[in-house]
């Protein structure tokens, strides 16, 4: 093993981190901040918001229908495991736009998670992400982070930008962290990423290690806020595709989401008020449900937008309906918004930059048009 190898492997085993040379943040030019959340695995849409006032509903999905929850308006009803996501919701801090997806119009996750992270037309004809060309479009640094062991496509490209994620391994002792450290202290190249990588640990503080849903809300929280935090950050949530018993796996995946975002929201304190959180998926789920009590592959479904800075409390819909004339290929919830243009109008509104050119800018490929309606106040 030799030198910078043995540094890899040390810095995951005790900051848990893989880390551009710039973690170590300094105070950004803008206060806004973005959260990405990716739910990989297609979630779905129709029951995360359900269309109860659509008579189309009760008929595809027999089983599937769930009691309770909350109702947005009369036609949408929120599943019941969201209950602060509700609350937010109540207080005008979070909005939800149906009928969306990307221009992907296959069935493979890779290749949907791929555009929806590149924001190509197809998968892979774009090598980096949009995200990473949202943080080339900002005149100063504004510090990106994923959370997350690797950097995901959504953050690959050109400029800066670093990941951090807990470590399964066992934490190291902090004689071997001085050793280490006395090691590469003469190494120009190893010692400042020691420096940075003992630097994030430290701000990660008791959350480096910790596992749970609202574990990585707190720690993306704790990274974050404050005037040194990062101003852009993405989340990665896994375990949405739902093609058999979906009613038990929807409400355990949609509790650990609202958890997640309710510590994320507690864990920034007053910057959650400029803050925008984006949740999407690559795709959505068949209209009707299947014969193993789940649904399969689709096409449509739901965006989240919550924070402080969001013009919430309503549910936007151009609803295609539900009707067997009304479905994509006769078995999908149609798309009627672009995902690409909702993502480019809600980050020109967050960022106060021309909608037109960053819409150019974050989709060069898919002539993603920015919306004429008001997401972030």
């Amino acid at each position: 093993m030799d030198r910078r190898s043995f540094l890899t492997c040390s810095a995951a085993g005790v900051a848990a981190a893989t880390f551009a040379p710039t973690l170590a943040f300094a105070k950004a030019a803008t206060d806004k901040r973005f959260l990405f959340v990716i739910q990989r695995g297609a979630a779905d849409g129709l029951m995360t918001l359900m269309p109860t006032g659509d008579p189309g509903l009760a008929a595809l999905r027999p089983q599937l229908a769930v009691e309770g929850g909350t109702k947005l308006d009369g036609m949408f009803t929120l599943h019941p495991a969201l209950k602060q996501t509700a609350a937010l919701y109540a207080a005008k801090q979070a909005m939800f736009v149906h009928a969306v997806a990307s221009p992907y119009r296959d069935r493979s996750h890779f290749d949907g998670q791929n555009v929806l992270e590149t924001g190509g037309s197809l998968p892979y004809r774009l090598r980096d992400g949009w995200m990473n060309r949202l943080v080339s479009t900002m005149p100063d640094d504004p510090k990106a982070i994923a959370f997350s062991p690797t950097v995901p496509p959504a953050l690959r490209g050109a400029a800066q930008v670093a990941s951090y994620a807990p470590s399964n391994l066992p934490d190291a002792s902090q004689d071997l962290l001085i050793r280490v450290g006395d090691l590469y202290q003469a190494d120009k190249q190893l010692g400042p990423l020691w420096n940075q990588a003992l630097s994030a640990r430290a701000q990660a503080g008791d959350l480096a290690s910790a596992r749970g849903a609202a574990a990585a809300g707190a720690l993306a929280a704790k990274m974050m806020a404050g005037p040194n935090g990062a101003r852009i950050g993405m989340v990665e949530t896994d375990g949405w595709d739902t093609h058999s018993g979906q009613k038990g796996r929807l409400n355990a995946q949609l509790t650990g989401m609202d958890a997640m975002l309710a510590a994320f929201r507690e864990g920034l304190g007053a910057d959650w008020s400029n803050t925008l959180v984006l949740v999407a998926t690559e795709f959505g789920r068949t209209a009707r449900e299947n014969g193993t009590g789940g649904t399969d592959h689709g096409t449509g479904s739901v965006a989240w937008l919550l924070g402080g800075a969001v013009s919430g409390g309503k549910v936007v819909a151009d609803w295609p309906g539900l009707s067997q004339a009304a479905l994509y290929e006769d078995r999908d919830l149609k798309p009627t918004t672009a995902l690409d243009s909702l993502i480019a109008t809600a980050l020109a509104q967050q960022f106060g930059q021309d909608p037109a050119r960053l819409a150019a800018t974050l989709f060069p490929e898919t002539g993603a048009k920015p919306l004429p309606k008001l997401l972030v106040a």
